[in-house]
């Protein structure tokens, strides 16, 4: 037993070595993570609390050298991206499944060997874990290979188990062998033990503070992978995207239609009433055209359509816009457009269609028709579709749903 026990400890850090010299930035993320035996009752492969790498004996026997490099990296990389700290209002299955078809595509693009029954989908490549959540099935019969044991369960159970039923009471032979073994002077696990019991879930003020510790340590760990010339363009592409501030769809959509609010001078006379004759200047802002055009092609639900005319409204609210809203699948809906005034309320009409396919050139001839020239067009899509050749010349915002690209104007993700 002793010789198996240094055998798969060889192999752990032999897989260790090796991605410091082949992949340093996972390198050095793998070296922040001890690791430990644990416990195979509670650990059937390996598992991660954020804090440390713990690993089922046996499992790891199974693995190649190149696979366990794969699964150290992929607990590690579930640190470095503080999915601990991101599930928020989630469920916590499907959560789990999302950060793992988020991380195996990285690892696969990098060169590393997946284990066997690693969960993997062509189409999440590129994709955040709170991109792919909303794709994954509720009653999702897949499982992690690994074990996310940072996080709390889901609410629900967890209410379930608030006042469990005690304990039986102990015989007292039982409790003699008790006080027998916590007299015993060996407290840790070794050899002759089974390995180190499940960690409890973060706090929240644990998590807090591993997401900044995680984050400067990615930091850290980019930036000698760079020197030394061993940064993948993906890796590199996702340490740029994670350490630049995030903000929400809202907010982003707010800052950009605010900006339009263009405030000016005006010296127009006071009233008389102030008795003075002094023109002073003053602030006015001027009035703000604003396109929306809504994607009806049948991917985006009619619930999705409403929230995000509730927060186009919600900002109407704070300048003065008026909007001019527009739908269209392949082609232009033709009950619209609608018109909205500064003072009108902007909501969804009753007598909107669509579901077929996606084109995006008809709302941009269209607008081209116009009396005004849009100050911002705001479209909100899937991005599959067919896109104008030619940029206009007035600013356009991409409000996406999903995982598409878009050859020009401002991308704002909306998941």
């Amino acid at each position: 037993m002793q010789l198996v026990k240094l055998d798969i400890e060889d192999k752990l850090a032999a897989a260790r070595t090796r991605l410091i010299i082949d992949k340093p930035f996972l390198g050095a993320l793998v070296l922040r993570l001890p690791i430990v035996k644990a416990d195979p009752d509670w650990c059937k492969t390996t598992a991660t609390d954020a804090k440390s790498f713990y690993y089922n004996e046996e499992y790891i026997e199974q693995l190649s050298l190149a696979e366990t490099q794969f699964i150290l990296a992929h607990e590690a990389l579930h640190c470095a991206l503080s999915h601990f700290a991101r599930r928020e209002h989630r469920i916590k299955h499907r959560w789990d499944l999302a950060c793992d078809y988020a991380i195996n595509p990285l690892l696969l693009s990098d060169g590393l060997t997946a284990p066997p029954g690693s969960l993997y989908e062509s189409s999440y490549e590129g994709m955040t874990a709170e991109e792919i959540y909303p794709f994954i099935d509720d009653n999702e019969n897949e499982e992690t290979l690994d074990q996310h044991v940072y996080d709390k369960p889901d609410e629900s159970n967890a209410n379930q188990n608030k006042n469990p039923e005690p304990p039986p009471p102990q015989s007292e032979p039982d409790q003699e062998k008790d006080e027998e073994a916590s007299s015993s002077p060996q407290q840790q696990p070794d050899e002759n033990t089974s390995g180190a019991p499940q960690p409890p879930p973060l706090s929240q003020d644990e998590m807090d503070n591993l997401s900044v510790q995680w984050q400067q340590r990615m930091a850290g760990a980019a930036q000698q992978a760079m020197q030394s010339g061993k940064l993948s363009g993906d890796m590199a592409r996702l340490v740029d995207f994670l350490l630049q501030p995030q903000l929400p769809w809202r907010m982003l959509l707010a800052r950009y239609m605010t900006a339009l609010a263009r405030d000016d001078y005006s010296y127009t006379r006071p009233s008389t009433r102030r008795g003075d004759p002094a023109i002073f200047p003053s602030l006015r802002s001027q009035q703000v055209d604003i396109v929306i055009a809504l994607d009806t092609s049948g991917s985006i639900s009619q619930e999705e359509m409403e929230e995000f005319i509730t927060e186009i409204d919600a900002i109407k609210g704070q300048m003065r816009a008026r909007i001019i809203l527009h739908a269209c699948d392949s082609e232009l809906d033709k009950a619209g457009p609608w018109s909205f005034e500064p003072w009108e309320e902007f909501s969804l009409p009753d007598d909107i269609s669509g579901g077929g396919g996606t084109d995006f050139r008809p709302i941009f001839d269209w607008a081209e028709t116009l009396d005004r020239t849009p100050e911002l067009l705001i479209y909100f899509t899937d991005a599959e579709g067919r896109f104008p050749q030619v940029m206009p010349y007035y600013p356009v915002i991409w409000l996406v749903k999903g995982k598409a690209k878009v050859p020009w104007g401002q991308r704002v993700q909306l998941n």
